[in-house]
């Protein structure tokens, strides 16, 4: 027998929430695996039919689950599609950084340590939001944020709009703008004289 519900709390990160029947009672847990193939990812307050399940403990919980057709699958779908903003951001800043090497105002090393620390970025959180979902080990803010600091926060942002993947949580993102003005004020720094000169000598001595 299937029932009706809405989704009334979300947490994507962690990839479970809870649906309110409609008839009233307690919220049942719904878990992303519970979706039936095909099925968009929820953003939250969707209607959804499921069937009533129990897990190893005897607690209900919704399973094959489906959304309602035309009551909130198009509000998932644009959910999930990232934002054109960090993607316009992320290329304005590897243009400059590319315009400055280029112009022998800042060493290629620093082009190179900008993108493997975007690419390592944008895996550890992929990797983080894997683990989230299946309720393994995850990887410390600490170290997402000073891949961030070290040049790794284009490919961090795309990572929190496309993967949806810590893009919430407010204490979370300030700190990861506090990494982002900060390594963009460095690299503003080495575009000066004493910086320059500072960074050469520290490539040459390495």
């Amino acid at each position: 027998m299937r029932y009706q519900g809405r989704i009334t709390q979300w947490k994507d990160e962690q990839g479970y929430g809870f649906v309110t029947p409609n008839g009233g009672g307690a919220a049942l847990f719904l878990h992303i695996k519970a979706f039936r193939p095909r099925q968009s990812r929820p953003a939250g307050d969707e209607l959804v039919t499921y069937e009533l399940a129990h897990d190893a403990k005897g607690r209900p919980r919704a399973e094959a689950v489906e959304f309602v057709r035309g009551t909130g699958r198009k509000k998932a779908v644009s959910a999930n599609r990232p934002g054109f903003w960090p993607m316009l951001i992320c290329s304005l800043f590897f243009v400059a950084l590319i315009v400055a090497v280029l112009s022998g105002k800042l060493p290629t090393p620093l082009l190179w340590l900008q993108v493997a620390s975007s690419i390592i970025a944008f895996g550890a959180y992929w990797i983080d939001k894997r683990a989230a979902r299946e309720g393994r080990w995850r990887t410390q803010e600490n170290t997402l944020h000073l891949l961030a600091l070290i040049g790794g926060w284009p490919g961090a942002l795309m990572a929190q709009h496309h993967l949806r993947h810590k893009s919430a949580k407010s204490s979370f993102r300030l700190i990861f703008w506090l990494t982002v003005l900060l390594n963009c004020s460095a690299l503003g720094l080495f575009l000066t004289p004493t910086g320059a000169h500072a960074l050469r000598s520290a490539l040459a001595i390495a």
